[in-house]
């Protein structure tokens, strides 16, 4: 048995809790908050597991192998950073640091310590982003020219973090998977409608060195509760639309043909082909993501989203924010 403990048990904490306490070789041995009254209600349901205030008790358990981290993102580093120094394995959810300096030490002690370092970026671990890494890698796109997602909602309005730095870090986790490089450069609009200097609607760009493009839409102020990643290659499109019950991946076999030529001149040819609707099974990427954890602490394999992952996304996030601060204006990576 593996023995795990989650920090943090608001209501994304609370998705780790479920999902650690139902994999059969992970004991769930403790659940920490700061808030008692959250532990009370958790304690009926979780009876097998030890609640807690403080981390320090569990930082000292040596039955404790993974901490995972799922308390407010400023808390990010400061744990994270105690716990890798216990010697402990560390999960942490998404940004790994609100900086490119405490990203940073993070990733080199994890290294100098042998430590398993591993960032919550979720869409990673979705079988979908599976499908759409292996179409991009076996060129069936075609030459990728640019993707665009969109997260938007009307939703939680967070205090402590604006909207890029709550949404962006699943789109920009995708993106990099799927293009594998980093973008050169990155610039962003938004503003603030609800809270002074929060902003609540940001459009992020990024710009690749070899022609590619990204656009990510990000927003808790929308009337539409929209998750979807749209790429356009030079043989086929897809769209990724994760509101979808079932369908949630669609191929489309349109694009612009080579030159024709007739008689009143030369013109490029639009091609209308199939869409496709691939049959995914479907598992939840939580529970993916969990058990990933559990096999890199077991086998002591590299994460999929390690934390020079997480670093790479929170340079993009710090520069973004940059670019924000300064009314869009580029930012070179």
């Amino acid at each position: 048995m593996v023995g795990i403990a989650v920090v943090g048990a608001g209501a994304w904490g609370k998705n780790h809790i479920r999902v650690f306490s139902e994999i059969p070789n992970v004991h769930l041995k403790y659940i920490c908050d700061s808030d008692p009254s959250r532990l009370t209600k958790l304690q009926k349901s979780y009876p097998q597991s030890k609640m807690v205030e403080k981390v320090a008790s569990l930082l000292q358990d040596p039955e404790v192998k993974g901490i995972v981290i799922a308390s407010s993102a400023i808390s990010h580093f400061p744990l994270a950073k105690e716990s890798l120094l216990s010697g402990k394995d560390v999960l942490v959810e998404k940004p790994l640091a609100l900086n490119v300096r405490d990203a940073d030490e993070l990733v080199r002690i994890a290294e100098e310590k042998s430590r398993i370092l591993m960032v919550g970026h979720l869409l990673i671990y979705h079988p979908v982003v599976d499908r759409l890494k292996e179409m991009v890698a076996s060129e069936e796109l075609g030459r990728i020219h640019y993707i665009y997602t969109q997260r938007v909602n009307l939703g939680v309005i967070r205090q402590d973090e604006n909207a890029l730095w709550s949404f962006a870090p699943h789109d920009l986790s995708v993106i990099l998977e799927l293009f594998n490089e980093k973008p050169v450069v990155v610039s962003a609009h938004g503003e603030s409608y609800i809270q002074k200097n929060i902003e609540d609607v940001v459009f992020l760009s990024l710009h690749f060195s070899d022609g590619k493009m990204a656009n990510i839409h990000l927003s808790w102020l929308d009337p539409h509760k929209v998750r979807k990643i749209t790429i356009v290659g030079a043989k086929k499109m897809v769209v990724f639309d994760d509101m979808e019950a079932s369908e949630k991946l669609k191929i489309y076999d349109k694009g612009v043909g080579s030159l024709s030529y007739d008689s009143y001149g030369e013109y490029l040819s639009l091609r209308f082909g199939d869409i496709t609707i691939p049959n995914i099974k479907m598992v939840e990427p939580l529970r993916a993501e969990a058990e990933h954890f559990i096999r890199c602490i077991e086998s002591r394999e590299k994460p999929k989203t390690g934390g020079r992952d997480g670093l790479e996304v929170v340079k993009i996030l710090v520069a973004a924010q940059k670019s924000l601060g300064q009314k869009g204006f580029p930012v070179d990576l």
